[in-house]
């Protein structure tokens, strides 16, 4: 049985509240952002990966951290979960990591009072003095989909009551 999950952006309005948190820009090139905003996807027929786009250029010196609002939200089925890493090229040559070492997006994620918005926290850990320089619409992360199972014995009930970080919150 196939499973699917979808792609989509979160408002215009979520998207401004998340990124303007971080850069700080005028609604006007906000919504310019917005409109470009590229849905993950792979590059390959045989990639695994969905690759995550910047919504804007960046650079990162070694040791800078930078969290980025992606614009983006997914919708999957139950008993899936999306797993983000790092671009296997951008850890090997930058050390490029994600802070959560791999990020977890749980299926009720979705519906979370922040509209699921995905955000990457990533940071340029090279010893090298490589300074990361990445454009608007560069892929810098990427998400696989998994299928995954329960004990016999779970008897969970609890449901998701806010966005990130509120699973461990009654």
């Amino acid at each position: 049985m196939r499973r699917c999950a979808k792609f989509e952006k979160v408002s215009f309005d979520q998207f401004k509240q998340d990124f303007c948190e971080v850069f700080g820009l005028s609604e006007e090139k906000l919504k310019e952002i917005y409109s470009s905003i590229k849905l993950p996807s792979r590059a390959t027929k045989s990639s695994a990966g969905y690759d995550f786009y910047l919504p804007v250029g960046i650079e990162l010196k070694p040791g800078e951290t930078l969290k980025i609002p992606t614009g983006i939200r997914c919708f999957m089925e139950e008993n899936v979960v999306l797993s983000l890493y790092p671009r296997s090229s951008l850890g090997f040559k930058y050390k490029m990591q994600l802070n959560n070492t791999i990020g977890i997006i749980d299926a009720d994620y979705y519906n979370a009072k922040n509209e699921g918005h995905i955000q990457i926290k990533i940071t340029n850990d090279n010893n090298e003095n490589k300074t990361l320089t990445l454009s608007a619409k560069d892929a810098f992360a990427q998400g696989i989909f998994t299928e995954f199972l329960l004990t016999y014995d779970d008897e969970t009930i609890g449901e998701r009551v806010g966005g990130f970080g509120s699973t461990n919150k009654n």
